[in-house]
């Protein structure tokens, strides 16, 4: 029998299964409010940290963030 022939199932089989795997997708869904609650509180943290090296009160105005109950701030230039 031809090698070509032997092989041919497991070719064959690798190839199915890796067109099978390619059709798998995976969704990680995260609440995003409390991402963004966690992102204020690190921005919060870093300003305290930068207030007490420089001894001064940062420059900020708030914004608006699509869907954010509070507005965001950020430096004002």
């Amino acid at each position: 029998m031809n090698k070509a022939l032997k092989k041919s199932p497991i070719m064959l089989s690798i190839g199915l299964a890796a067109i099978l795997s390619a059709c798998v997708t995976i969704n990680i869904y995260f609440p995003a409010a409390a991402a963004e609650k966690a992102a204020d509180k690190i921005i919060d943290e870093v300003w305290q940290l930068k207030q007490g090296q420089e001894g001064a009160k940062p420059d900020v105005k708030p914004v608006a963030k699509p869907g954010a109950d509070t507005p965001a701030t950020v430096p004002s230039k």
